[in-house]
């Protein structure tokens, strides 16, 4: 595992040679960057890349492969179907790879993250819903949710340790989201507006974080497919349960031990959500998919509203 000090300075290294090696195209990125975490996916993520909308919600994007560590064709690939490919020299987690694509996304000028795997698990036709909310202004962070949509496996024990770690966070942050789902969207500077530190769970990390600092948060039904080529990097069910639980208490813990009541305005000029207040699933299917079913409650008194929904 790197240090703090280590992790920077590679995080650096790799981002000066990303912009020196992909110029403008990574300086003045469109509005939409869609991040991407890869680790020896070669075979499966130039198709990934293929798959991906040239626009979304009318705005057009750009893919961005952090690749991390890879030791196999992924980086040939990847840059071989289009993307802008990060190239770190060290595997260090899909979390650390994530942080550092949000910052590509953020200094090439990008105004709003997309994220997916590079497995082609998640449907690239579900990323409009997704992100929607956030460039129609109702969510500051969209996640997708597979209880709200659906999920292919027949894993009953990774099913169950989903559902788990989606009640314990919606104890602890009394907002109910699917806590590990890769599809998501956001506002650029939401993920420099947080802190994130963890080298791979770090799903939970940022969902934690965005909860606490106040920043509105919705979800979507989505659907997560069987991986069709390759294995999962995720390890045994037991280790990454266990990993994944200190991820998620030590971050609800940090964020309870900084957390400074309305830190969240700071990074949006938009009105967030009371203390309390859920997480809201949006329509998937309506003639305006942007508008809550629920009746809207107003959030601090302004103007501005966010849906809301009840928790099972």
């Amino acid at each position: 595992m790197t240090s703090i000090r280590q992790g920077t300075a590679i995080d650096d290294a790799a981002a000066s040679a990303f912009f020196a090696q992909n110029g403008e195209a990574a300086t003045a990125l469109p509005p939409v960057a869609i991040v991407i975490a890869a680790y020896n996916e070669e075979g499966v993520v130039g198709s990934v890349v293929d798959a991906l909308p040239n626009k979304l919600c009318g705005l057009s994007t750009r893919a961005i492969i952090v690749s991390d560590g890879s030791k196999d064709g992924t980086v040939a690939e990847a840059s071989a179907h289009g993307a802008l490919v990060c190239d770190v020299p060290v595997n260090r987690g899909q979390g650390a790879a994530l942080r550092l694509g949000y910052r590509l996304a953020r200094e090439g000028g990008a105004q709003y993250i997309v994220t997916t795997d590079a497995d082609g698990q998640y449907n690239p036709a579900e990323m409009d819903a997704v992100l929607g909310p956030v460039v129609a202004g109702q969510a500051d962070f969209v996640t997708g949710s597979r209880k709200l949509g659906s999920q292919e496996t027949n894993d009953l024990v990774r099913r169950m340790g989903t559902w788990v770690f989606a009640m314990t966070i919606t104890l602890l942050t009394r907002q109910r989201t699917d806590s590990s789902f890769g599809l998501r969207a956001m506002r650029a500077e939401v993920t420099g507006a947080v802190r994130l530190e963890q080298p791979q769970y770090q799903s939970s990390e940022l969902l934690i974080a965005v909860l606490t600092h106040g920043f509105r948060v919705a979800e979507v039904p989505a659907t997560i497919h069987k991986r069709k080529v390759g294995e999962s990097k995720k390890g045994h069910n037991a280790i990454y349960g266990l990993k994944y639980a200190g991820v998620v208490l030590g971050t609800w813990w940090r964020e309870r031990q900084r957390r400074v009541p309305g830190s969240g305005r700071a990074a949006s000029s938009r009105t967030v959500r009371r203390p309390g207040e859920r997480s809201a699933p949006l329509p998937a299917h309506a003639d305006d998919p942007f508008t809550p079913a629920a009746e809207p409650a107003a959030a601090n008194g302004s103007d501005a509203t966010t849906p809301s929904t009840t928790v099972d």
